[in-house]
């Protein structure tokens, strides 16, 4: 209910700030995605090669879309190639990540890095040979453009896989 000696000029304005005109605080924008109120799930085998789980963390579209995943890579585990319309961040946080952009080789990164991919620029990331790797990644304003499994040359080229 509102106070009797609120000014009505006062009111409108805090309408079109997107205040209550009740309580007069300005809206709560914060939001907490918490850790148990998502799971994680076994990696789509048509983008993933070898034992990944991947959990969406937090998502929103307001601005500019971002989206949040906690992908846990087992030993030998990685990402089909792909591509994505906007930047993708990933913060290793645990064990070591394994990337590759085309046409390079690729470079192993530990917990504590972090590495971005460019709007376009085809990838893939999974867990250093040997070893588990943990990584959040962040899509801002981004699709995911599924492409061919990394062969395992590309994965290890340091093994004879014959």
């Amino acid at each position: 209910m509102l106070a009797p000696e609120a000014d009505p000029a006062e009111l409108q304005r805090l309408s079109r700030t997107g205040a209550s005109p009740v309580t007069m605080e300005t809206p709560q924008l914060m939001k907490i995605f918490r850790a148990n109120e998502s799971i994680f799930r076994a990696a789509d085998s048509a983008s993933f090669v070898g034992p990944a789980h991947t959990k969406l963390l937090a998502s929103g579209d307001e601005g500019t879309p971002v989206h949040v995943y906690h992908v846990q890579f087992e030993a030998g585990a990685r990402t089909n190639w792909h591509t994505h319309s906007g930047a993708q961040w990933l913060l290793v946080t645990e064990g070591r990540i394994r990337v590759q952009t085309a046409g390079t080789q690729a470079q192993d990164v530990e917990a504590g890095s972090a590495v971005v991919f460019a709007p376009g620029e085809k990838h893939w990331h999974g867990a250093a040979p040997g070893s588990r790797g943990v990584h959040l990644a962040v899509n801002v304003n981004a699709q995911t453009t599924w492409l061919e499994p990394v062969s395992d040359d590309d994965y290890d080229p340091t093994f004879d896989h014959q």
